[in-house]
C-alpha cells in the first residue's frame, strides 16, 4: 500500500476491451461450477477493464484492475473488513509498532509465508517493497512516456524506480533484520500516522526473481541476499539493473512464456491470460497460509460494456459484475429475477474535476506573462460553470435519491470529518452546488481573458462521462469559454502527459483509511499529482499530517489544505459515486467494501 489512491476501476475503460460477443474465455463451466476436467471448482467474473501489469506499484501500473490481480495471488499482513477495521493475518505476516519515540515498526513473516515456486518469504521482499517504493535510493529523475512508463533503462549507476510513497520515504534508515531473515524493523526519521497502511502490505514483487532477472543470480537464497546487500551498500550499478526490471519487466497483457514472472505467495497464481479478454487465477499448491481456497479457478472476463457484462450475469456466463452504475443498469440487474442479488450502495470513488497548471494552457500563468493571479481568476470563471447539482440531480439521483453534491477533495460523504471539512473548507462558500454563469462572466471580465479555449479529457465511451462532459460544455459555453472534447477512450494512459488536456474529469478511487491517502493527489511533483499543481503552503501542511497523530489536529490540517486548494482553484469534486454489484446465487459469500479492492475483498470466503 503506497498511500496513494488509485485510477477509479469504474470509469478506467481501456482500448480495446471486448464485447460480450467478441469475448471469450478458457475451457470452464458456463459462469461457475464444476469442470469436467479433474472435478475442480470454477468461477467467471466480469471487470471493466483488462490487466496489464502484474506491479501496481509503478506510476504507469497504478490501476484498481491491477491491484484486484494482485490481491487474488497475493498476500497482505491484514485486510480490511466489511466495517474497514483492519483484520490481521499471522498465516502471512504481523506487524507491531515497538517504538513511538523514534517510530519503529517491525514485520515478522510467518514460517508459512512462501513463494509459489517454493521459495521462503524474506526479508529481502520486504526490505525492495519500501526501498522501490520509497524513491530515497533513485539518483535521478527518468523520463516517462504518455502513459508513466520509463522511456529508456537505466544505464551505469544511474538508478530509479517508477514509484513514489510519502510514507516509505520517511523510512531513512537501512532496516534492522532479524529472526533469521524472517523479520524487519524500520525506524522512521519521524512520526507517521498512516504506519500501518505501509506495514499491511509489506511485500509487492519476490525479490529473488528480480534479482535473477536483474542480475544473474539464479540461487533464489543468494538472490534474496544480492538485493539486501545492493540496497544496504548503495551499490547503484546493481540498483539499476534491479530498477530496470522493477520498472519493467512485470508488464504484460498476454500470459508470458517466462513463469518467473507470475510467481505469488498467495492462495493463487495467473494462470492464463488473453489481451483484452480474461484472465485466469489457479490455486498455488505451495500455499501454506490461513486463506485457503474452496474454489479452484477464477477467471476474471474484461467486459467494458455495462450492458454486456449484466447481459453475461443473466446468461450466466459470469457470476458477478461491477458495472459502471446508471439507473438504467440498475434496472437491468434488479430485473433479473430471483437468481441475482443485486447490491447498492456507495462506492469508494468520487468524481472531480482538476485542473492543469503548468501546460501553457488557459490556466497556467505562462500564458499571461506570469500572472498567476490573472491565470487563477480563469480556472475559478471555469470552476464556476461546472454544474455539479444538475449533473447529480440529472445522473446520480436515478440510482440513489439521497445523492447530494460533495464539497471537499479529501473528505469522504459520511466520515466522521465530512461535516467539519464542508463548513470550513470554502468550496461550497466559493461555488455553491450549482452553477453559477454570470459568476464566471465576471471573473473572466476581470482577468481581461476573452473566449479562452479548455480541452477537456474524459472517458468518451462512457455513457455518464459523455452526460456529464455535455452539461460542463453548455455551462462553460454560456460564460464564453470556448471548450474543445478531448474525450479518448484512452483517457487514463492520456492524463500522465498534461500537454494533451488542460482539464480532467474522472475518479479517484480509495485503498485505504489512511488520513494522508490523498498527499500524491496535491503534493508538488506528487505522483497523483497530474496537472501540476505546486504549493509551498499545502506541502508543509501535508508534511504536518504525516506526523500528526491528535485526531483533531488531522482534522484542522486537511480543513488548511482544502482551504488552500480552493484559494488557488485547484480543482472541484462533483459526487460520489454509487455502486451496484450484481452476484449470481450460485455464488455465496460475495459482498462490496468501498475501497478497493471493492468485491475482491473477502475471496478466500467465496463458495459455489
Amino acid at each position: 500500500m503506497s498511500n496513494r489512491k488509485l485510477l477509479a476501476a469504474a470509469a478506467a475503460v481501456a482500448a480495446g476491451a471486448l464485447a460480450l460477443a467478441g469475448c471469450s474465455g478458457p475451457t470452464t463451466p458456463a459462469g461457475g461450477g464444476q469442470s469436467a476436467i479433474n472435478n475442480q471448482q470454477v468461477a467467471t467474473v466480469a471487470w471493466n477493464q483488462p490487466f496489464y501489469s502484474y506491479n501496481n506499484d509503478t506510476s504507469s501500473g497504478n490501476n484498481v484492475v491491477n491491484a484486484n490481480i494482485k490481491y487474488l495471488t497475493n498476500e497482505w499482513a491484514s485486510h480490511y473488513d466489511q466495517d474497514l477495521k483492519y483484520v490481521q493475518n499471522p498465516g502471512f505476516a504481523k506487524y507491531e509498532k515497538v517504538s513511538d519515540n523514534p517510530l519503529k515498526v517491525k514485520i515478522t513473516l510467518a514460517d508459512t509465508a512462501t513463494w509459489s515456486d517454493n521459495t521462503p518469504v524474506t526479508a529481502a521482499d520486504v526490505v525492495m517493497q519500501w526501498a522501490a517504493n520509497s524513491s530515497n535510493f533513485n539518483t535521478y529523475e527518468a523520463a516517462t512516456d504518455d502513459e508513466g512508463n520509463v522511456k529508456a533503462d537505466n544505464t551505469g549507476s544511474n538508478v530509479f524506480f517508477n514509484a513514489s510513497s510519502p510514507g516509505y520515504a520517511l523510512i531513512k534508515a537501512f532496516p534492522e533484520i532479524g529472526d533469521n531473515n524472517k523479520s524487519v524493523t524500520f525506524t522512521y526519521s519521524k512520526p507517521f500516522v498512516d504506519w500501518e497502511t505501509l506495514a499491511m502490505q509489506p511485500t509487492g514483487l519476490p525479490a529473488h526473481i528480480v534479482a535473477k532477472k536483474a542480475l544473474g543470480v539464479n540461487d533464489p537464497t543468494q538472490a534474496a541476499q544480492a538485493v539486501i546487500d545492493a540496497f544496504q551498500k548503495k551499490d547503484n550499478a546493481a540498483l539499476a539493473k534491479l530498477s530496470n526490471v522493477w520498472n519493467k519487466s512485470f508488464d504484460f497483457v498476454n500470459m508470458p512464456a517466462d513463469k518467473d514472472l507470475v510467481v505469488s505467495n498467495g492462495p493463487y497464481t495467473i494462470s492464463d491470460l488473453k489481451e483484452n479478454q480474461y484472465i485466469t487465477v489457479t490455486k498455488n499448491p505451495n500455499y501454506k497460509g490461513d486463506h485457503k481456497v474452496s474454489i479452484d479457478t477464477i477467471t476474471v472476463r474484461f467486459i467494458d460494456d455495462p450492458q454486456a457484462s449484466v447481459q453475461a450475469l443473466q446468461n450466466g456466463e459470469v457470476l458477478v459484475t461491477q458495472p459502471q452504475a446508471t439507473a438504467d443498469i440498475k434496472k437491468q440487474l434488479e430485473g433479473l429475477g430471483d437468481s441475482v442479488n443485486v447490491l447498492s450502495g456507495q462506492g469508494a470513488t468520487y468524481e472531480h474535476v482538476d485542473m492543469v497548471f503548468n501546460n501553457g494552457g488557459p490556466f497556467d500563468p505562462k500564458t499571461y506573462g506570469g500572472d498567476a493571479n490573472k491565470a487563477k481568476l480563469v480556472r475559478q470563471a471555469f470552476l464556476q460553470t461546472i454544474p455539479r447539482q444538475d449533473i447529480v440531480d440529472k445522473i446520480i439521483k436515478p440510482l440513489n435519491p439521497d445523492a447530494t453534491v460533495r464539497n471537499s477533495l479529501a473528505v469522504v460523504p459520511g466520515s466522521p470529518n465530512y461535516a467539519d471539512a464542508e463548513a470550513n473548507n470554502g468550496m461550497k462558500a466559493m461555488y455553491g452546488d450549482s452553477a453559477d454563469v454570470n459568476k464566471a462572466k465576471q471573473l473572466l471580465s476581470q482577468a481581461g481573458v476573452t473566449a479562452p479555449s479548455v480541452r477537456l479529457l474524459y472517458a468518451n465511451n462512457n455513457t455518464r462521462r459523455q452526460q456529464e462532459y455535455q452539461l460542463i460544455k453548455a455551462s462553460a459555453e454560456q460564460a464564453g469559454f470556448k471548450i474543445v472534447d478531448k474525450g479518448s477512450k484512452d483517457w487514463s494512459t492520456m492524463l500522465p502527459n498534461n500537454k494533451q488536456y488542460d482539464a480532467s474529469l474522472f475518479g479517484w478511487q480509495s485503498t485505504s483509511t489512511g488520513v494522508s491517502e490523498s498527499d500524491a493527489n496535491f503534493r508538488t511533483k506528487g505522483q497523483n499529482n497530474y496537472g501540476g499543481y505546486s504549493s509551498k503552503a499545502v506541502d508543509g501542511k501535508l508534511n504536518e499530517l504525516q506526523v500528526a497523530t491528535d485526531p483533531a489536529q488531522q482534522k484542522t490540517i486537511l480543513n488548511d489544505v482544502e482551504k488552500q486548494l480552493v484559494q488557488d482553484a485547484f480543482g472541484l469534486s462533483i459526487y460520489q459515486f454509487p455502486e451496484v454489484t450484481g452476484v449470481s446465487k450460485k455464488l455465496q459469500n460475495v459482498s462490496s467494501i468501498p475501497l478497493s479492492p471493492t468485491y475482491f475483498w473477502n475471496y478466500w470466503e467465496w463458495k459455489l
